[in-house]
């Protein structure tokens, strides 16, 4: 009989979409790290655009710094996106772990301020609550690996009542590194879906990881055209094929 996958789900774009909390969050970060500055309530067009390219959460505070600094419609998505990050660092004197700690302890006092205001800042996307429980039902385990902290993503897993087989945060390491010690304890088919192309890309990288099947879905924070001549190793995932049978998967 032939074994069942372990999925790998990253988090952020692929199974909640949260992008009024993103904003809310890095916005209240941003402001508590410089107090002067003039921040809209809602998410500006511009951090859409940006949203795409953000690797992990601490460079979402220093997005919505630079457009306190620049103004929404002064700032669009920069060519080479790690040498901005750099430069906005050195012009703030900021560093990514006081960003991160920054981000992590304004969710935090939100949550324990009023939890359900901040669950509802965030929506599973159609149809992903009902496909992972239908995974468990299939008997294919499946797993969460995202940049984001482990405790907030178990918040909201928690409150709909999902019960991953581990659940990974940005501090359990890189996607890859994860990957990799998973390959080596894993009794079964891994199976990774993401939302940015260059994870994917970095994962393929590695020759050690080439068992890893690679998906990324066509919803989420999909820069433009990264669905575009996909490599042979890397499956377009559309929604269709999401709730279909893990046999029919590319």
């Amino acid at each position: 009989m032939k074994q069942t996958p372990l999925l790998v789900f990253d988090f952020d774009g692929v199974l909640v979409d949260g992008m009024p909390e993103y904003w809310w969050a890095a916005r209240g970060a941003a402001l508590t790290l410089a107090p002067g500055m003039t921040l809209p309530d809602t998410a500006p067009e511009a951090f859409g655009r940006l949203r795409p390219l953000i690797h992990k959460g601490w460079e979402m505070v220093l997005v919505a710094a630079e457009l306190g600094r620049h103004g929404p419609d002064g700032l669009a998505p920069p060519v080479d996106y790690d040498q901005w990050i750099q430069q906005a660092l050195a012009h703030w004197g900021w560093s990514p772990p006081r960003l991160q700690q920054m981000l992590e302890s304004f969710r935090s006092d939100g949550i324990a301020a009023d939890r359900q205001a901040w669950l509802a800042r965030h929506r599973f996307y159609p149809g992903v609550q009902e496909r992972l429980r239908a995974l468990v039902a299939e008997g294919s385990p499946w797993m969460v690996l995202t940049t984001k902290g482990a405790a907030f993503a178990r918040e909201l897993l928690d409150a709909a009542g999902l019960v991953p087989e581990a659940l990974f945060g940005h501090d359990a390491g890189s996607k890859p590194d994860v990957l990799q010690r998973l390959l080596l304890q894993a009794e079964r088919p891994i199976w990774f879906v993401e939302d940015r192309r260059p994870t994917l890309e970095a994962v393929r990288a590695r020759q050690e990881l080439d068992p890893v099947r690679c998906y990324l879905v066509s919803w989420g924070y999909l820069a433009p055209g990264a669905g575009r001549d996909l490599p042979a190793s890397i499956g377009w995932l559309t929604p269709e094929i999401f709730q279909a049978p893990l046999a029919s998967w590319p």
